[in-house]
């Protein structure tokens, strides 16, 4: 049914900084993969997120930018480092405002979730490698960090954060869920340290608390800092829904603007849809029941991202106790929707599940489609939903291959 605007989706929220978010919906993080030799954004990027300023989106957070040039979630990953020119990403951020929206960058660290074939570094907590059964292969076994590495990664974050606001994104946030490295610090599945990183939680989550210390001493006030976390990792023994409150509360007195909340990882792929638990939902907010428990309790505000396709889910997680409310699949097969729910509630996006036997596969496919249409936006095309998941997985295998051969000629270089 026709509506107007006057639903809560559309208020805009004031950040603890002080920042105001025009409207409480945001496009979320999705790894674009776009990158051009040197590892930076190019006019396609640009093109992508002018789309989706002019869509309506209120906060826009891209896709991740690796803090370790030599550690890549997948080799057309973009990196700001202190060696990067800055011009490219000065107008990267210029094209992400242009519609009025905010806009931070995301900022990484793979640790052990790094491809076998990908040259340079595969760092975990400890040597505790990625577990797909038969995929397991396709990852690199990770060394065990020493404490000059955790120290260097520290300062590598906070240099990049840096190097955004230099650029004039409005703030960053620093990826601490789906398993990357500062996730694999927060589980004890995968840190199994005996040190001052490892064991109990405030030491599991010592790496995370001082990356954002840093981060804030390097930036202005006005900057945003937020930080993405796991709700749950949805792997028995893993970091879960207690362990988060409780870093939220850690989070609190050190200037944190935000906390996304998302979940899984690639053993257990829940982000897409693909895992979860009774209280996941299993095909629209994927995390609300947890968060709903996250929010009763949570001294920041709160961000939750995962499956909302609808107007009518979107106020839901809002009454829920959650601020704002992250999209990405969506916002990826129609980067006008916030605009259209202006006018009509009723406009949604179908997004047909990926039905494989193979979880990882199953994730790798529904990522490459996603991709397929980020692609397709930043050609100035029209997306285009029902595209075949198998076919966009073969066509980003292509990609990929392309992709690496650039990377590690850049690097020799």
């Amino acid at each position: 049914m026709p509506a107007t605007a006057d639903s809560p989706v559309f208020t805009p929220f004031r950040l603890p900084n002080g920042a105001l978010i025009p409207n409480r919906l945001a496009k979320a993080a999705m790894e674009e993969n776009m990158a051009v030799y040197g590892q930076l954004p190019d006019e396609s990027l640009f093109r992508l997120y002018r789309r989706w300023s002019e869509g309506g989106a209120g906060l826009l957070i891209t896709g991740n930018v690796m803090v370790h040039a030599e550690a890549l979630t997948g080799p057309a990953g973009i990196v700001l480092n202190n060696d990067s020119p800055i011009e490219p990403f000065r107008e990267w951020a210029s094209a992400a405002k242009s519609g009025g929206s905010q806009v931070w960058m995301q900022i990484n660290h793979p640790g052990r979730q790094v491809r076998a074939d990908m040259p340079g570094v595969a760092w975990g907590p400890s040597a505790v490698r990625v577990e797909l059964g038969k995929n397991t292969k396709r990852f690199a076994q990770p060394v065990a960090m020493t404490e000059e590495q955790i120290h260097q990664t520290v300062t590598r974050f906070a240099d990049t954060a840096a190097r955004a606001e230099e650029a004039g994104f409005d703030g960053v946030e620093v990826h601490a869920a789906h398993g990357y490295l500062l996730s694999q610090f927060l589980s004890p599945l995968s840190n199994r340290r005996d040190d001052d990183w490892g064991g109990p939680l405030e030491n599991r989550a010592r790496l995370l608390l001082d990356i954002v210390r840093a981060v804030r001493a390097r930036v202005s006030p006005t900057f945003a800092v937020a930080v993405k976390l796991n709700s749950a990792d949805f792997q028995r023994g893993g970091f879960d829904a207690d362990d988060a409150a409780t870093v939220i509360e850690m989070l609190a007195p050190l200037g944190v603007d935000a906390v996304e909340l998302s979940g899984g990882s690639y053993e257990a792929p829940a982000m897409t849809g693909q895992a979860g638990d009774e209280r996941s939902r299993s095909r629209e907010a994927y995390f609300l029941s947890l968060a709903e428990e996250l929010a009763a309790s949570s001294p920041l505000p709160l961000m939750l991202t995962g499956g909302v396709v609808r107007r009518s889910v979107a106020e839901e997680v809002l009454a829920g106790g959650v601020d704002v409310v992250g999209m990405g699949t969506a916002l990826a097969m129609n980067p006008e929707l916030p605009n259209q729910w202006r006018h009509n509630a009723d406009e949604a996006v179908e997004v047909a599940p990926v039905r494989m036997s193979d979880k990882a596969v199953a994730s790798a496919a529904s990522m490459a489609r996603v991709r397929r249409q980020l692609r397709r936006l930043g050609k100035g095309r029209s997306p285009k939903p029902g595209a075949d998941p198998t076919v966009a997985l073969v066509v980003e295998t292509v990609l990929q291959s392309f992709a690496l051969r650039r990377y590690r000629r850049w690097l020799a270089d």
